[in-house]
């Protein structure tokens, strides 16, 4: 273990006899941030270890996933800091462009206002006054959940610095001929009267309807089938593949298009499918996306028939109605000419939806400003081919190649007065200038600047090394770039991750923005289902915090986390970590009212008892296990493993074996309260990354030292005692095989049995004493008499019933067990011993039925090996 070489301050105070989370939480975070604890330093020598937080949104506040991923990345920092490296947990917020706006605008909406009252300026300080006052509530939740950020390098993506690398990101793209406008089809959202990204549309099972429609007539007619019937109006061609001997005969000819009084040429496409449907497809290029790429390779008209706000502005009777109010309209002036073949009705289908307001999603053809992603694609998916990023879990590969081998270009712009405005004026006679940060743009008569801003995940896409001062080559830039790891979540492997690989392998020439790619899954109820106000399911983690404390909502997301699944939580879970916290608690406290101790060096083996010198072993192991599991973003597997040895072997077996020790007193006492204090001292050290309060307070309490946030981290000293642990596991058998019989008989817990052990050839005679304490044994007295015998780890354990149970009912009530396990075996066997009904039922009722037989054997055996111990009646 190692040496821990802080400031010993005053003695503690002893510790309360129960652990009050809410009392302690607040004032050791102040303390943590006060005295600098997390705050990075560029001009360290320490190696480098660099996390950024994925951004919340100004407008969030912390929900489970925050918790859940902040837990994760909390620990690892902690670790690294406590390993000796110069840890940077990079903090701050995303701007948030949609979500902000939509914010003040109902605000606004309050006060009888729009934005367009405001005008763009007034607005866009309206939104910061906003964030000022309301903005950023998460800080102060993070805060309360523990999270070791850096809070002096807070960052937001529309600060100053990096409104700046925003600014010349998009002019080396732009120069680089790598940034374009150009007139393509886009997520639209009617309400918020914006593009939106492909992560911000929400697809749900819609009832709709189906409707198939006759173009043409006689021998040029053609049915085909769609569910927004609207957007015929629109349609500038039919497409069949060309293979389809159906309608060859047609294709190069043009039909009639109802109720526009136009005529469409049909087209061969390989796109359209043959066996679906009729075969043929309606083209709309102007609202549909693969439409739009139909149309480009037919050189088709784009017609749009839709405003910004879904209103149909084609001219005839449909103008000025809403697509929905057209939608009905059209199929029944369809209906009334004879051309609907036919109308499904509820049809359910997948419909994309904004997933700020809700409102359907239309595309629709816009004038847009794209990011030609070829070339970044192809270097994000060589970074990770060729081993320079690892994604683990290593799975989740194919789903990152995926999706950068076959990424379209990139909407960026986005119709909004909150954001990153683009950096683009235009001139009078049609002039595109590039305005850098350092330039200024130009002036005089009809120059002006685009008026969209740019999407928020091209700000976000910059956050690993934006926020260390790029473009600025800055110490913190030399020091913290590349980060060592990105925990996040498979979710937006696609969007985030993908545009930070893509962006930062760009921007910093060829290096990428971090080593390893940590994917978790998503926070799900105790059944697995996804948590949703609408659901009723959702959870406030604050509520959990206040209730149960801090640590315990933590360990319980840490001890669900296994790498890229998904992780259910309960209630009763955090309830069952709060008893960890408890029992930590609980146990410290008698260590230290019983001599445990970090004073002086460990003693010599050779002074230790077979007791320490097996926990002393175990400890290393754990020391061991836990390292190789961090290392391999085990969460799960390391909680488990720091829950089981710190509950199982320290505080069920360790204490209790040594509780004779330590009351006999003595020289061994003390020995043993070493023991048990570097125990504690290298456990609590090793539980505080996950659970950091409750830690502090019991550390510092037992060292007298200043904060477990500083202190090393343990590391594996070497030390193995098998033989040590090959006796205390023959101590635990015997302990745990009395107490089953003893629960068997139905003994009570603390109720005492005369016993003869015979420990005779076996390493178990200097354990005596704490067996017997173990399982309440008392000496054999005057007039013992062994009623029931029991065999054990080469050891015998006669105990004395008489007094204690009544052999006759109990002999009567296990009989009756018996006979009900014999007749359940009877049964089971019969049946599976019948080859009719072998042959007539479904697998899983026979599994069911060996599965019973099984059961029944194991129950006739135990109850069998009950009634033997037994003395006669």
């Amino acid at each position: 273990m190692t040496e821990n070489t802080q400031q010993q301050p005053a003695a503690n105070p002893e510790l309360p006899t129960q652990y009050a989370p809410a009392e302690v939480e607040g004032k050791l975070y102040e303390r943590w941030v006060e005295r600098g604890y997390f705050e990075a330093d560029e001009n360290s020598d320490k190696p480098p270890y660099t996390i950024v937080i994925p951004p919340p949104n100004v407008t969030g506040s912390l929900h489970l996933g925050h918790a859940f991923e902040h837990t994760l990345i909390d620990a690892l920092t902690r670790r690294k800091r406590m390993q000796g490296y110069e840890t940077l947990w990079q903090p701050g917020m995303d701007h948030a462009g949609i979500a902000t706006q939509n914010v003040v605008e109902r605000e606004l909406a309050k006060e009888g206002k729009s934005r367009h009252d405001l005008g763009r300026e007034a607005f866009v300080e309206r939104v910061w006054q906003w964030k000022a006052e309301s903005g950023g509530q998460i800080s102060g939740q993070m805060k309360r959940l523990g999270d070791g950020v850096d809070w002096s390098r807070e960052r937001f993506t529309m600060d100053e610095g990096l409104s700046q690398a925003v600014k010349t990101l998009f002019k080396k793209l732009y120069d680089d001929e790598l940034i374009y406008r150009a007139e393509r089809i886009i997520n639209w959202c009617p309400r918020c009267l914006t593009a939106i990204s492909d992560i911000e549309v929400e697809y749900q099972d819609d009832d709709g309807e189906l409707v198939s429609i006759r173009y043409g007539s006689g021998d040029t007619e053609i049915v085909v089938a769609t569910t927004r019937a609207e957007t015929m109006l629109g349609d500038t061609a039919v497409a069949v593949h060309p293979d389809d001997e159906r309608y060859k005969h047609l294709v190069g000819t043009e039909i009639e298009l109802p109720l526009t009084g136009r005529r469409i040429p049909v087209v061969a496409d390989e796109h359209v499918d043959p066996e679906f449907g009729t075969g043929a497809v309606k083209v709309t290029p102007a609202h549909d996306p693969n439409d739009f790429e139909i149309g480009q390779r037919h050189n088709l008209t784009n017609l749009a028939i839709m405003d910004e706000r879904a209103v149909i502005t084609a001219h005839g009777p449909f103008q000025g109605l809403d697509r929905l109010e057209a939608r009905s309209a059209i199929v029944a002036a369809l209906r009334a000419e004879g051309r609907i073949v036919a109308e499904k009705r509820p049809y359910v289908h997948s419909v994309g939806h904004c997933s700020r307001c809700k409102t359907t999603i239309e595309p629709r053809l816009s004038m847009q400003w794209w990011v030609k992603v070829g070339p970044l694609a192809k270097a994000a998916g060589d970074a990770v081919r060729d081993g320079r990023v690892k994604i683990h879990p290593q799975e989740m590969e194919k789903r990152y190649f995926d999706w950068v081998d076959n990424l379209h270009d990139w909407c960026i712009s986005r119709q909004l007065w909150w954001g990153h405005r683009i950096p683009v004026w235009y001139g009078p006679n049609g002039e595109i200038v590039c305005v850098g940060p350092d330039e200024q743009p130009p002036t005089g008569e009809g120059w002006h600047q685009d008026t969209d801003v740019l999407d928020t995940w091209f700000s976000s896409g910059l956050w690993p090394f934006s926020t260390l001062g790029w473009p600025e080559q800055t110490d913190s830039l030399a020091k913290f770039y590349p980060n060592s790891v990105l925990v996040t979540g498979y979710d937006i492997l696609f969007f985030w991750v993908a545009r930070m690989m893509m962006f930062g392998l760009y921007a910093m020439d060829g290096t990428p923005p971090f080593h390893t790619i940590a994917l978790h899954g998503m926070v799900r109820d105790q059944f697995g289902k996804k948590m949703s106000k609408s659901f009723g399911n959702a959870v406030n983690p604050l509520d959990w915090m206040d209730t149960y404390g801090s640590d315990a909502v933590r360990f319980t997301l840490a001890r669900g986390a296994n790498p890229g699944v998904d992780v259910p939580i309960g209630e009763d879970w955090v309830q069952a970590s709060r008893n960890f916290a408890n029992k930590i608690w609980n146990a410290t406290r008698f260590a230290l009212m019983n001599g445990a101790t970090v004073e002086g060096p460990l003693p010599d083996p050779s002074q230790m008892t077979a007791t320490d010198r097996w926990i002393l072993s175990r400890l290393n192991k754990t020391v061991a296990e836990v390292d190789a599991f961090y290392d391999d973003y085990q969460f799960s597997k390391l909680s488990d493993s720091l829950y089981h040895f710190a509950w199982d072997e320290v505080f069920d077996w360790f204490v209790e074996l040594s509780k004779t020790t330590f009351f006999a007193g003595g020289e061994q006492a003390k020995v043993s309260g070493r023991v048990l204090g570097e125990v504690l001292d290298v456990t609590l050290r090793l539980l505080h990354p996950v659970v950091p309060f409750v830690t502090e307070t019991l550390w510092t309490t037992l060292t007298g030292k200043e904060s477990v946030v500083i202190a090393d981290w343990p590391v594996d000293s070497g030390f193995r005692d098998e033989a040590a642990e090959r006796e205390i596991e023959l101590v635990q058998q015997v302990v745990t095989e009395v107490r089953r019989f003893r629960s068997d008989q139905g003994l009570q817990p603390g109720q005492k049995v005369p016993a003869r052990l015979d420990l005779t050839g076996t390493e178990l005679a200097p354990h005596e004493a704490a067996i017997r304490q173990l399982l309440r044994l008392q000496p054999e007295g005057e007039g013992f008499s062994a009623t029931a015998s029991l065999p054990v780890a080469g050891a015998t354990v006669a105990l004395d019933l008489s007094g204690t149970i009544d052999v006759a009912a109990e002999r009567k009530r296990l009989a009756k067990d018996l006979a009900a396990a014999e007749k359940e075996k009877a049964q089971a066997n019969g049946k599976l011993g019948n080859e009719a009904f072998l042959a007539k039922a479904p697998d899983n009722v026979v599994d069911k039925i060996r599965t019973r037989l099984a059961k029944a054997d194991e129950d006739i055996a135990r109850i069998q090996a009950q009634l033997d111990r037994l003395p006669q009646a």
